[in-house]
C-alpha cells in the first residue's frame, strides 16, 4: 500500500514538472512559474499595474510572465518601448489570436486582426472612410462643436449646483462617433444610448483580461464592416470620455491651472464666437494642460496586446514568433528622466523655458507604430474643442461637501476615475 502511494506521488510530481512552463533560451527573466497557473499568482488581476512596476524593479524593463502555460513579455520604459513598437515595429505588430475577444469578434474588424495583408486592407478602408466622413476636416469640427452645445445646455441648467459628469461625457463621446459612423445622435436621457454605452463599457473590461485566454483568409465583407464599426465606436467613446472625466477631476483640484488656462483662452478668443481646432497653435498652455491630462489619465495603460510576427530580439533578449507582448504604457508616461514632473499633474511637462508647447517623444498614450490608435486625430480634436469651450464658459469647482478627492482610477482595459460630482458656475461673458 505504501509503495503504491509513493509511486502515485512520484507520478503526480513528474506530471506537474512536465506541465511547468519553461522559459526558452535567452528569454527575458521573470518570476517563478507554477504548473497550470504560470505566474498569475504574482499579479492582482483586479489591477496589475502596481505588480508590473514591482516586477520591473526586480527583473528590469523587459521581463516575462506566463498566463497559464502561455508566455508573455512585458515591455517597460521608453527605450525598450521605442525599440519594439517603432524601430522593430513590424516584428511586434501582430495580435494574439487565442484570446476570448478573438472568438467574440471571429477575427473580423481591424483592432484584433493579425498583422498582414488583410489587416492592412481593413485599416486602409477604415482610415479612408473616416476621412470621407469628415475626420480631420472642418465638417468634423462642426459636428463636435454642435455636440458641445448639448453639454453646455446640460451644464447651464445646473449652474450654481453640482452635477455628475459621467453620463454627460460618455454620451457626448458616443454621439460624436455615432454622428461620424451613422449620421445620427441621441438625447442624453435616451434609453437606447444608455444601454449602448453601458454594453460597450462592459465589453472593454474583458478585452485584455488575463482570464480571457481561449484561418481568416476572406476579403472585406459586410460582416467585416460591422466589426470595424464596432472597433471605431470603442476607440471613439470610452477613451475620450474617461480622459475628460480625469481632466475635470484634476482641473477642479488644481484651480490655479484652470485659471491660467482660462486666461489664455480669453486672450486668444477675444472677439470670437467659438473656438476652432486651429486656435490650438496660439494656445501653448491649454495644449500643455490637455496633453498633461492625457499623460496622467493614461486611459489605456496596457494598450491592446501585441504579439511577435517572427523570431526577433529586444534589448538583447530572444523573443520567439507568436509571443504575446504587453506594453506597460504607464511605465513610459511616468518614467523618471523623461518628464520634469513624472509623478504629479503639471503642464510644465509640455512647456519649454520659453513657455512654448513641446511634446516629448515619450508621450505615447495612443501607442505608436503601425498599430497606433485609429481614433487618435479624432480624440485630439475632441479633447481640445471640448475642454477649451467649457473652460471659456464655466468655472468648475470641487464641491465643499465632497471631502478629499480620490484620484485612484478604477482599473479595466480603460482606466476611469471613481464617480464624482462637480459644481458648475457660469463665467462672465468674455
Amino acid at each position: 500500500m505504501f509503495v503504491s502511494i509513493f509511486l502515485l506521488g512520484l507520478c503526480v510530481c513528474f506530471l506537474l514538472l512536465q506541465l511547468q512552463p519553461r522559459r526558452p533560451k535567452n528569454f527575458p527573466p521573470g518570476p517563478p512559474c507554477l504548473p497550470v497557473l504560470g505566474t498569475l499568482l504574482h499579479l492582482n488581476l483586479e489591477n496589475p499595474l502596481k505588480d508590473f512596476e514591482r516586477l520591473r524593479e526586480s527583473y528590469g524593463n523587459v521581463y516575462s510572465l506566463f498566463m497559464g502555460s502561455k508566455p508573455a513579455v512585458v515591455i517597460n520604459g521608453f527605450k525598450a518601448m521605442k525599440e519594439a513598437i517603432v524601430t522593430k515595429s513590424t516584428d511586434f505588430a501582430g495580435r494574439p489570436q487565442d484570446l476570448f475577444i478573438n472568438d467574440l469578434m471571429q477575427t473580423k474588424g481591424v483592432a484584433m486582426a493579425d498583422y498582414g495583408p488583410i489587416w492592412r486592407e481593413r485599416r486602409r478602408f477604415a482610415l479612408m472612410n473616416l476621412k470621407n466622413f469628415g475626420l480631420g476636416k472642418k465638417s468634423m469640427e462642426e459636428r463636435i462643436l454642435e455636440e458641445i452645445q448639448y453639454i453646455i445646455e446640460t451644464l447651464e441648467k445646473n449652474s450654481g449646483n453640482t452635477v455628475s459628469p459621467q453620463v454627460m461625457f460618455h454620451n457626448a463621446g458616443s454621439n460624436i462617433i455615432c454622428q461620424l459612423l451613422f449620421g445620427t445622435r441621441y438625447e442624453y436621457d435616451d434609453e437606447t444610448i444608455k444601454l449602448i454605452v453601458r454594453c460597450f463599457t462592459e465589453i472593454t473590461k474583458i478585452i485584455n483580461s488575463p482570464w480571457a485566454m481561449r484561418d481568416d483568409d476572406s476579403t472585406f465583407s459586410e460582416e467585416h464592416l460591422t466589426r470595424t464599426t464596432f472597433d471605431l465606436y470603442i476607440a471613439g467613446t470610452d477613451t475620450t470620455s474617461n480622459t475628460l472625466l480625469t481632466g475635470f477631476l484634476y482641473l477642479m483640484n488644481y484651480p490655479h491651472i484652470q485659471e491660467q488656462c482660462q486666461q489664455e483662452i480669453d486672450r486668444v478668443l477675444v472677439g470670437k464666437d467659438r473656438v476652432t481646432f486651429e486656435d490650438r497653435l496660439s494656445m501653448p498652455y491649454a495644449q500643455a494642460v490637455i496633453h498633461e491630462i492625457q499623460r496622467i489619465a493614461n486611459t489605456v495603460p496596457l494598450s491592446i496586446f501585441h504579439c511577435t510576427t517572427k523570431d526577433t530580439e529586444l534589448m538583447g533578449f530572444s523573443i520567439p514568433k507568436g509571443t504575446m507582448i504587453i506594453q506597460n504604457l504607464d511605465s513610459v508616461l511616468r518614467e523618471e528622466g523623461q518628464w520634469k514632473f513624472p509623478h504629479e499633474f503639471n503642464p510644465e511637462n509640455f512647456l519649454n523655458e520659453q513657455g512654448e508647447f513641446v511634446k516629448p517623444e515619450a508621450f505615447m498614450p495612443f501607442s505608436a507604430g503601425p498599430r497606433v490608435c485609429l481614433g487618435e486625430s479624432l480624440a485630439r480634436m475632441e479633447l481640445f474643442l471640448i475642454v477649451v469651450t467649457l473652460l471659456r464658459r464655466f468655472k468648475f469647482i470641487w464641491p465643499e461637501d465632497a471631502g478629499e478627492p480620490d484620484f485612484t482610477p478604477v482599473y479595466g482595459v480603460t482606466l476611469t476615475p471613481k464617480p464624482y460630482r462637480m459644481k458648475v458656475q457660469l463665467r462672465s461673458k468674455q
